[in-house]
């Protein structure tokens, strides 16, 4: 069975996770520093969660109901290196300390439930709670993967 950020201890264990992160940690690929990399997920989590909203992106009109349907048909991680929106693309400086960071995005995680409202994701289009759920631990694992916790 795939996990899913709805269930609580999936949750649990990306918070283990989350929480090995330190200022030093380094990538094993991709261009973000491990703060880039924490702020990219909390702006995921609150595009997640509905408090924040990007317009859609064109290609993903056309094809961002296939690209979901493959990347959610079974529990392989996501592929390196995969894009992302221009306003999800961290290249900048992020003046809050690792452990900052933590702890919002940790907060974050924690507010999925099952139940909760469906989004409309600028690639992929409307997603219901349950591919959110999915796809969102498949976000939050590759990019802890991305820094090897």
């Amino acid at each position: 069975m795939m996990k899913t950020i709805l269930e609580q201890p999936t949750r649990d264990e990306l918070v283990s996770r989350i929480n090995q992160l330190q200022e030093n940690s380094t990538a094993k690929w991709g261009q973000m520093n491990v703060r880039q990399m924490m702020r990219h997920c909390i702006l995921w989590e609150e595009m997640a969660l509905g408090q924040k909203k990007y317009p859609r992106v064109f290609l993903g009109r056309i094809l961002g109901r296939f690209i979901l349907k493959a990347v959610l048909k079974d529990d392989a991680p996501m592929r390196r290196n995969s894009p992302t929106i221009a306003p999800m693309k961290i290249n900048t400086s992020v003046g809050d300390d690792v452990a900052s960071q933590k702890k919002k995005w940790i907060a974050l995680l924690e507010e999925h439930r099952p139940g909760m409202p469906d989004i409309v994701h600028p690639i992929f289009g409307k997603m219901t709670a349950a591919e959110v759920g999915l796809l969102l631990y498949k976000h939050t694992d590759h990019h802890l993967r991305q820094f090897n916790v």
